[in-house]
């Protein structure tokens, strides 16, 4: 996956020389930080590189020329793009909606009793139009392999397998594409026999597929929200010039999620639903999930996640409604275990946003870590509206850890500067993330101390 990157040394130059003339040579206005008083700074005043060295895990497919392709047409939908993180997700989800409701004819509650059967087996279909061409010759039995790879869901609804980018953050805090690499990971078999989950309700449909997304323009996941809306808007803008879904244009409105701090998902879920969607492409917290979905799925509305990992959402009563195409934390904890393995690690500290996402990929990260033979020397859950990580880092650092992972949102930035101020940053010792930090996003908050 090719991240963006944005040209900050020659801004971060220029606001060296000017606090230097500004200072006065006054030793207390001293750049802080590892190194010594010449070490250049970042427009928030943090020392350049950083951040260089912290890796970790992200679902994301392989970059192929396929994928160049398709990151193009995002752009394209917003040229302001940084990160293309669930942007591929989020098409093949409003896809594999699409695909379910021509099949099924309705669009309708109906529709989502085909989409795992869109996902897996039959066959193989890898655009709008070549899937739609085998169904309208009477091809009811398809497998759609996306731009973020295989589909292929268990009958609850979520991928059994799963690509991941392993990032790595370089000189200029912002992912360094030279250093992606790729790994993919399978569920455990018993995820991969889970029976079809029956579809509960009565919906009625009009006959025009209407979309809404519930995904993030604010808030602590505010970085995942335009690659993912711009996903959106692709697939919607292909759907259309080919004729649309059955035979109408596929119609969308976009609300905010934010995040759990605030009621703003429950709000735009109000919206979604007074103006007769049909599916909801998000959220893309867990969290946020959690706390709507059961007015989604009460409505008869199907919720399609492109970015929700938490395993709780595995076993979720959701009347057969609920779906995702980002893989399960099951496998990225199994994924991120490896990687910090083969890196040589032998025990890991792990600090974790106190949500469901960040607890239930804790845990996974523990069990995998130490099935394999690795030590996790001590666990804390943390506040993200915490004014300080002081105490946090603190236990992180006594505990004397090989390495530390940092499972968490936009907060991480903040943790990661006092990591490095208490001499456990990336410089000091190897530190790993996940997919809800690991972005030029979290860069740019770091360098703005925010």
């Amino acid at each position: 996956m090719r991240s963006k990157s944005l040209p900050v040394r020659l801004l971060a130059l220029l606001f060296a020389m000017v606090f230097v003339v500004a200072a006065c040579g006054d030793d207390d206005d001293e750049p802080s930080g590892s190194g010594d008083s010449t070490t250049s700074t970042t427009e928030g005043g943090g020392p350049e590189g950083s951040l260089a060295g912290w890796r970790g895990t992200t679902p994301a497919p392989e970059t192929t020329p396929e994928v160049e392709a398709f990151q193009a047409k995002m752009d394209e939908a917003d040229p302001d793009l940084k990160d293309y993180n669930y942007g591929p997700e989020s098409y093949d989800a409003v896809m594999i909606i699409a695909l379910a409701v021509e099949i099924a004819k309705t669009d309708g509650i109906d529709h989502a009793g085909e989409i795992v059967n869109v996902s897996a087996g039959g066959e193989k279909c890898t655009t709008w139009a070549d899937c739609k061409a085998l169904i309208d010759a009477g091809t009811t039995d398809i497998d759609y392999d996306g731009v973020s790879g295989p589909q292929d869901m268990s009958g609850n609804g979520e991928p059994i397998a799963g690509s991941y980018a392993i990032l790595q953050f370089g000189e200029d805090n912002r992912i360094d594409d030279s250093k992606t690499t790729f790994k993919g990971g399978q569920a455990p078999p018993e995820v991969n026999d889970i029976p079809l989950t029956e579809t509960e309700g009565t919906r009625a449909g009009d006959g025009a597929l209407k979309i809404g997304t519930l995904l993030p323009e604010t808030g602590s996941l505010a970085f995942l929200g335009p690659p993912e809306i711009a996903g959106v808007k692709v697939a919607i803008e292909e759907i259309n010039a080919a004729g649309g879904v059955l035979g109408k244009d596929v119609e969308s409105t976009f609300s905010d999620s934010g995040d759990t701090s605030t009621d703003i998902a429950s709000t735009s879920v109000d919206r979604l639903l007074s103006e007769n969607v049909d599916a909801i492409v998000g959220a893309a917290s867990s969290s946020v999930t959690l706390s709507v979905i059961d007015k989604v799925v009460g409505a008869g509305v199907t919720m399609f996640s492109p970015a929700n990992t938490s395993s709780t959402l595995s076993t979720y009563e959701d009347k057969g409604l609920y779906f995702r195409d980002a893989p399960p934390d099951i496998i990225q904890g199994k994924v991120l275990a490896e990687v910090i393995a083969e890196d040589g690690f032998g025990n890991i500290y792990i600090l974790n946003l106190d949500d469901a996402y960040g607890n239930g990929l804790a845990t996974n990260l523990d069990d995998s870590f130490t099935e394999s033979g690795g030590e996790v020397v001590g666990t804390t859950a943390y506040d993200p509206q915490a004014q300080t990580f002081e105490a946090e880092v603190g236990k992180a650092k006594a505990a004397d850890p090989d390495a530390i992972v940092v499972i968490g949102f936009e907060e991480s930035s903040r943790i990661v500067a006092e990591m490095i101020k208490q001499g456990v940053g990336p410089a000091d010792i190897p530190v790993y993330g996940t997919d809800g930090n690991m972005g030029n996003a979290t860069g740019e908050k770091f360098e703005a101390g925010s």
